[in-house]
């Protein structure tokens, strides 16, 4: 039960980080996040599949980067290690000051190079889309 409610938090509180990222950067509130580089945006889905002895292979990671950053995604629709929008949330600590990154390999470069660290376990395992933010 604790260990539920543990993870819905988790949950609750990426989701507002993901929001609060968007506002912060002057767009509008939306579920956003960066793969490659590039702006994508979400649906929160209520689906949870902690528990259900999936292999991790069968996700794709998002880091949760923090309050006022956007996360990031490895994969997207096209890629071809894409795994249909499962996805692994892996939160990040941060050993300098926080920055914007917008791709799965900058996580990984900055978490080499001891700015931060990922973490070891996901606090959520779950399914939602990845829709292209359009341009302008």
């Amino acid at each position: 039960m604790l260990r539920r409610l543990i993870a819905g938090s988790a949950a609750a509180l990426m989701l507002l980080s993901v929001a609060a990222g968007a506002v912060a950067a002057g767009g509008p509130p939306s579920l956003a996040f960066y793969v490659d580089g590039a702006r994508y945006r979400t649906v929160g889905t209520p689906t949870d599949f902690s528990g259900t002895g999936a292999p991790a292979s069968s996700y794709d990671r998002i880091y949760v980067l923090g309050s006022g950053l956007a996360n990031v995604a490895e994969a997207k629709p096209g890629d071809r290690d894409y795994n249909g929008g499962r996805w692994m949330v892996l939160p990040v600590t941060w050993h300098v000051a926080p920055a914007q990154l917008t791709s799965a390999e900058e996580v990984e470069a900055w978490a080499a190079m001891g700015r931060l660290s990922i973490a070891d376990a996901p606090v959520k395992l779950f399914e939602c889309p990845v829709i292209p933010v359009g341009r302008r």
